[in-house]
């Protein structure tokens, strides 16, 4: 049958007998191989139907029928050969026996053809049989508009849908509109699908209903989904679930527990997927107990089983961070399905447990399931925290087999998202320029990775591209990913540009895109501007909080971070891990050790949090700051994990400042250990040498650095005027007013001599005489930023310098003296701080 197979001519009712008794000469011969066709497991009688049909094709050609078979008389189970149809060979033998058969006119038949068809074979075929069926019927409209949704075919399920408005003289029914509701992908389609629904009086059915205000959902237009539901005669449980769905869908999470509430009162029963549309809500509240008391209900109602429910029960233990909740759901599934690992791997790939979410991914292939794209997409995160670099082009080798890039846009997201991640950002780059189809997310990983890997003008450049390209619009994401950037850059023009652009989109209330901003505008010295920025964002997370108290600690303002601390335990906003590290940072560049230790006790003790490396690391910079040194080191011997590299890291620039270099070297000794390829401990190690005139140790670390590769990352300074970023780089000499620049140095060195600057040679890194030394520092970076500033700005205006290392002692004493005879506030960001220099002092009192 299967190689017997054409596509047959209906009105050719001579050719189908010809070719019926061709499949009789040769059914005997095929017989077998029918049989086969049927899997072990069917039941008996759909194995003596697929024999009925041998035995019909075994027929003399002399006794058959002058046109066709009649299926009454026949015997054949066609229901059962379609219960048992597993392949796309299967299917076309079922038809080939319906068009023998004279079964082909069944428009039910005919619809449960092409469904297979839509299953197992590709779109086209599915329409080339749709195209020769008999389209005299509804059924057979609603059944291949269907098929079109099912395999995401969108734009030809709508088309598909105006032919039979058009062309085909048959009548809509109530079950053609809401897979073409779904299939709209744009509001104005979807309204005039609407149009078409109140003409032919199909509004107030409640399963069009339903899709309706899915649709209007689906486009944030809450306001006619509320309308048409309020305006329902009727509601079934699905029209209040798809209310309540469409609440959580815009973030009205609030509304949708209410109209929850309205149901119970109403005495509409919730059922399976009532609870799994109201869970997310109780996530998007952070309302634990909600959540619990759904879980309670599930349990009361027979429900906690549903493979919906466990699933979405999942999801919110998940994000809630309550693994070991989420894992007892998991484990007492009775049925298992791809959402249900997916959910779980998730759960534990987004709360920084990769490894647990790596097992679980292993257990789910040893189990033969299949991942499908969200699962790859979890995995490469998965990839990226274990900074498992072979696996992570292992994952991408499989995905570009497979043809993921091509079927799944986030794939591809999430491999470039990967990379950027593990610091490979080369990589990144080049699977993002390989990409086939690339959407706003794609351009927003990219800008991330940069960003995140100190690029910031790399993720510049990105966004301006984005810009250029006329098919994306920025998103939340876009501006989340770009305000880093521009904080680094200290690019504070080109942030309020940004800033301009959210107001306009009606985005400046969004917590995560103002908190950006509150960074921004802190990061780029204009304090008083972050805080009124903070009183106008949500407050009921720690994101802003963290920002706030960040900013403050960044700039000296220890005491200022506490009291906002304590004003968000005031508003009872849970502090996080992220708030005691931005804390305990603040407490170290204001020299609070005292505070510092309250912050590392209170963390454990009252809010139960466990410290990471990042808070230990904290701790050692806060103790080797004040020069408490052996404090420092007995602090590292207490640690219950092994310290890493930014650890010993913080105590050796501690012994560098405080010129403890016997305790530096053991220090650096443990650092390699742990930490041998990264260039900047060496630079510390070598400046921590020269400062103790030890230049055999600084020829023996610098010697050990090139044999490994390893380059020094060069120091640069930022200024920016006219809305322009200058970028100058220590000794630079490119720069078109070069000469005008070395001008104005001479003159300000001289001048500040004057008034009792005296260079301190021991920031010189470099054994060479005194006057190129001097020579040496009259050109570092940020000297030839604010040289810049000062003659292209007017007279007492304030500049804004950044530098991307730390500003050096001798510089940190020269500013304080051009502050003052120029009178100018000159703020200097540098890796570690602000400082705000005005009238000879700078705002970190010499504690930096």
């Amino acid at each position: 049958c299967q190689d017997s197979y054409v596509s047959l001519n209906h009105d050719g009712v001579e050719e189908i007998r010809a070719k019926a008794v061709h499949i009789a000469e040769r059914s005997r011969a095929e017989r077998s191989r029918a049989e086969r066709l049927v899997p072990a497991c069917n039941a008996r009688h759909i194995q003596q139907s697929f024999k009925t049909c041998s035995q019909l094709f075994s027929v003399p050609p002399s006794s058959l029928p002058p046109y066709r078979f009649e299926y009454g008389n026949s015997g054949i189970d066609l229901d059962g050969l379609f219960k048992s149809c597993t392949k796309l060979e299967h299917a076309k033998c079922i038809h080939t026996l319906m068009l023998v058969s004279g079964k082909a006119q069944s428009s039910f038949l005919y619809g449960k053809l092409i469904n297979f068809y839509a299953q197992l074979g590709p779109i086209s075929f599915v329409e080339d049989i749709f195209k020769k069926s008999p389209r005299s019927d509804v059924y057979l409209w609603n059944t291949m508009v269907s098929a079109f949704v099912r395999r995401g075919h969108f734009h030809k399920a709508v088309d598909c849908f105006h032919q039979l408005l058009l062309t085909s003289g048959v009548r809509p029914d109530f079950y053609t509109f809401p897979p073409v509701l779904k299939a709209c992908r744009n509001l104005f389609d979807g309204m005039k699908v609407h149009c078409s629904i109140l003409k032919l009086g199909f509004e107030w059915d409640v399963f069009v209903a339903a899709s309706l205000i899915h649709l209007y959902s689906r486009f944030g237009v809450v306001e006619g989904a509320c309308r048409l539901f309020h305006n329902m005669p009727y509601r079934d449980s699905g029209s209040w679930n798809a209310m309540i769905s469409g609440y959580c869908l815009n973030g009205n999470a609030a509304n949708a527990l209410e109209l929850a509430d309205a149901m119970r009162l109403e005495g509409e029963k919730m059922d399976a997927i009532t609870v799994a549309s109201t869970l997310p809500a109780c996530v998007q509240m952070n309302d634990v107990v909600g959540g619990k008391l759904m879980h309670l209900y599930a349990v009361k109602h027979g429900l906690e089983l549903n493979l919906f429910v466990s699933n979405a029960l999942i999801d919110m233990y998940g994000k809630f961070g309550r693994l070991g909740d989420a894992r007892r759901v998991f484990e007492q599934m009775v049925i298992k399905d791809i959402v249900s690992w997916n959910s779980i791997i998730a759960a534990y790939e987004q709360h920084g447990e990769p490894i647990d979410a790596r097992l679980l991914f292993d257990n789910m292939q040893q189990l033969g399931i299949q991942p499908d794209a969200f699962t790859l997409v979890s995995l490469a995160s998965i990839v990226s925290q274990l900074s498992d670099h072979r696996s992570g082009r292992s994952l991408h080798g499989f995905l570009l087999r497979k043809g993921y890039f091509s079927d799944a846009v986030i794939t591809g997201n999430a491999v470039v998202d990967m990379y950027a991640k593990m610091g490979t950002t080369e990589y990144a780059r080049a699977v993002f320029e390989g990409l086939p189809i690339k959407d706003v997310v794609t351009w927003n990983s990219l800008i991330t990775g940069y960003a995140q890997n100190g690029l910031a003008n790399e993720a510049s450049n990105i966004f301006h591209m984005m810009e250029e390209s006329k098919d994306i619009s920025p998103s939340q994401g876009t501006w989340v990913s770009i305000l880093p950037a521009y904080s680094q850059l200290g690019a504070l023009g080109q942030g309020m540009l940004i800033h301009a652009r959210v107001i306009k989109d009606s985005m400046w209330s969004d917590i995560y895109v103002g908190t950006c901003l509150v960074d921004l505008y802190g990061k780029c010295g204009r304090l008083d501007d972050a805080v009124s920025l903070f009183y106008e964002v949500p407050r009921q997370s720690s994101v802003p909080w963290n920002a706030i108290i960040s900013c403050h600690g960044v700039h000296g303002h220890g005491e200022r971070a506490l009291e906002f601390f304590r004003e968000m335990l005031d508003g009872e906003v849970k502090p996080d891990h992220v708030t005691f590290v931005s804390l305990l940072s603040a407490c170290s560049h204001s020299g609070m050790v005292s505070d510092g230790e309250w912050c590392f006790c209170l963390m454990q003790e009252k809010f139960g949090i466990k410290p990471i490396l990042k808070h230990y690391g904290c701790m050692v910079d806060l103790y080797g700051r004040a020069g408490l040194l052996d404090v420092a080191f007995e602090f590292i011997k207490s640690m219950p994990m092994k310290p890493d590299g930014s650890i010993w890291g913080a105590l050796i620039s501690a012994c560098r400042i405080h010129r403890n270099v016997e305790l530096g070297i053991y220090a650096s000794d443990r650092l390699f250990e742990v930490d041998s390829e990264n260039v900047g401990y060496y630079v510390l190690l070598s400046n921590m040498y020269a400062n103790a005139g030890k230049w055999e140790g600084v020829n023996d670390v610098r010697s050990l650095a090139r044999g490994m590769g390893l380059k020094k990352t060069p120091g640069w300074s930022s200024i920016e005027v006219d809305k322009k970023v200058n970028v100058f780089y220590t000794g630079n000499q490119t720069h078109p007013q070069c000469n005008e620049i070395y001008k104005e140095l001479k003159e300000l060195c001289e001048k500040i001599k004057a008034k009792g600057y005296v260079p301190d040679f021991g920031f010189v890194l470099q054994d060479v005489e005194d006057d190129e030394k001097e020579h040496i520092l009259m050109s570092h970076s940020e000297r030839l930023a604010i040289a810049y500033g000062i003659i292209s700005t007017p007279p007492k205006s304030s500049l804004r310098i950044f530098k991307n290392l730390r500003v050096c002692g001798d510089c940190h004493s020269a500013i304080k003296c051009i502050s003052d005879i120029t009178g100018r506030e000159i703020v200097v960001r540098d890796s570690n701080r602000f400082h705000h220099f005005k009238d000879g002092s700078c705002s970190c009192g010499d504690y930096w």
